[in-house]
């Protein structure tokens, strides 16, 4: 796999597990097959977020990490970032078509593909944090996604939130709904398409270019998460209004 649920995708699972049938072998017959050496297995893994974006770039990383170590160097990921393959929005695609066996994404950023996706991530007024995490456990939320992601051949694992977001960053302030009109805004998911009925230009900027992106004017205003992973990334340096916000309340 942003619930505002990032997503952990892959398209197969692995697992390894030890029985103890033979638990009561000689240890002579121990030592010599202790000096075997384990098979090591390693997957592949796209994610959406380049390693300098603050705190989601990082995250695959430390997964990786974790698993090494809880498979004692059995199971390894290699990690792959935007800088690498290039298609941060493609890497549902690459899952499916084997390219990887992992990606680290949000869902709704292919409502394109699938609209049910959108519901996985989180919706304009909907569930906050706590209940979306109750309905994907205890009230059918998991068997729906795995439905769904059941039919693009893919099995989906939440992996983490960043609970409710903030309005976004602007350059110019936002006095009326006359003032959205023709603005360059970067919004995602359906809160994207609701100020695009509002007269704004919606657009999808990958993480890693949001930053050159509002620094050079190619948009003029930018939403992301909340203080601290903005304030990690800059805005504030380059547009001087902030708003709360609706569209992502988990």
């Amino acid at each position: 796999m942003r619930l505002k649920l990032f997503t952990l995708l892959t398209a197969s699972l692995m697992f390894f597990s030890g029985c103890g049938e033979n638990a009561k072998e000689d240890k002579s017959k121990e030592v010599k097959t202790s000096s075997i050496p384990e098979k090591t297995y390693t997957l592949t893994l796209a994610t959406t977020w380049a390693e300098q974006v603050p705190f989601l770039g990082p995250a695959p990383l430390t997964l990786a990490q974790t698993v090494e170590k809880m498979s004692n160097g059995r199971l390894k990921i290699k990690v792959d970032s935007p800088n690498k393959h290039k298609a941060p929005f493609g890497v549902m695609d690459m899952v499916k078509e084997g390219q990887y066996d992992l990606a680290y994404t949000a869902s709704y950023y292919y409502k394109g593909k699938d609209y049910k996706l959108v519901f996985f991530t989180t919706v304009p007024f909907g569930m906050l944090l706590s209940e979306q995490y109750a309905w994907y456990n205890y009230g059918g939320g998991k068997e729906l996604a795995a439905k769904v992601y059941g039919e693009h051949g893919l099995i989906s694992y939440p992996m983490g939130s960043t609970g409710m977001q903030m309005g976004g960053w602007f350059k110019k302030e936002i006095k009326s709904l006359d003032d959205l009109k023709g603005l360059k805004f970067r919004i995602p998911g359906q809160g994207g398409e609701v100020m695009a009925k509002l007269g704004v230009n919606a657009v999808n900027t990958p993480p890693g270019e949001l930053y050159t992106s509002l620094e050079r004017n190619t948009i003029d205003a930018v939403e992301w998460i909340s203080p601290v992973f903005d304030f990690a990334m800059g805005f504030h340096k380059l547009a001087n209004y902030y708003y709360t916000g609706w569209q992502e309340p988990a």
